[in-house]
């Protein structure tokens, strides 16, 4: 399994995500969804079906269905840099390999967000 940030621009529709270029991403990795504009990170998801190419789109042809497993409004979200990520390193990225600390810090602080804020 490889853990997954997934560079987001709306934090609504958690049921895909969308890259130009063909993701390394594959059915039962996890993900943390980042959302760019608010830099932070508010959900836990299970990418549940490899990635297809859709040629007939111009843009983003590369989808895969993902499935949320926790999810915190974004204004209660933690900052990226909770899980050990700096905003600047994401540059034009769609997704972004996370280590398996980088994973488990950022699921504890969105876990710990969901708590207080339930």
């Amino acid at each position: 399994m490889t853990y997954w940030l997934l560079v987001r621009t709306r934090a609504d529709a958690l049921e895909a995500h969308s890259s130009t270029r063909r993701p390394a991403v594959q059915r039962g990795d996890l993900a943390v969804c980042y959302l760019a504009g608010d830099k932070c990170i508010f959900a836990v998801v299970e990418v549940v079906a490899d990635p297809e190419n859709d040629p007939s789109r111009t843009r983003w042809q590369w989808r895969f269905a993902i499935r949320p497993l926790v999810s915190v409004d974004p204004r209660e979200a933690p900052p990226v840099e909770a899980a050990g990520v700096f905003p600047r390193s994401l540059g034009r990225h769609s997704y972004v390999r996370l280590t398996p600390e980088q994973f488990d810090a950022a699921r504890r602080v969105i876990g710990e967000s969901v708590e207080r804020f339930p």
